[in-house]
C-alpha cells in the first residue's frame, strides 16, 4: 500500500466542506480497495487555514466545550475566539467528529497536518 500525499488550500473554502473532503483521504474512501476496517488513507496537507470560512452566525454562537477532569470545570470557547488563537485546532475538530469511532480514528487524524 502507498499513501499519497494531498495538499489542500483552504483560502475562501466552508469549513464543513474541506472537513468532508478531508475526511474522505484520511479514510482511504476515495481508493479501489476500500474497506471500513483497514487503514488505506493518504496523508493530507492543507494549507492557509486561517482564510477559511464558516457561513451564516456559527462564528459568534458556535461554542467549543472541554472539561478539565475536576468538578465544575467546564470550559467553552467561541469558534470566533479559537479561529483567532488556533484555526487549524477548529479544522482538526471537524474532521476528528467526521471519522468513524473506533480504533483507526486515532491513527488516521495523525495523517492530518495543518499549517
Amino acid at each position: 500500500m502507498k499513501r499519497e500525499t494531498h495538499t489542500i488550500d483552504a483560502t475562501d473554502r466552508v469549513l464543513g466542506r474541506l472537513a468532508t473532503e478531508i475526511a474522505v483521504l484520511l479514510r482511504g474512501k476515495n481508493k479501489i480497495d476500500f474497506a471500513s476496517n483497514k487503514d488505506i488513507g493518504d496523508f493530507v496537507v492543507v494549507k492557509n487555514i486561517n482564510k477559511i470560512k464558516v457561513t451564516g452566525k456559527k462564528a459568534e454562537q458556535k461554542i467549543y466545550y472541554h472539561h478539565t477532569g475536576y468538578l465544575g470545570n467546564l470550559k467553552k470557547i467561541p469558534l470566533k475566539k479559537l479561529l483567532e488563537k488556533n484555526p487549524a485546532e477548529i479544522l482538526r475538530k471537524a474532521v476528528f467528529g467526521m471519522l468513524p469511532k473506533n480504533k483507526l480514528r486515532a491513527q488516521q487524524i495523525k495523517r492530518l497536518k495543518a499549517k
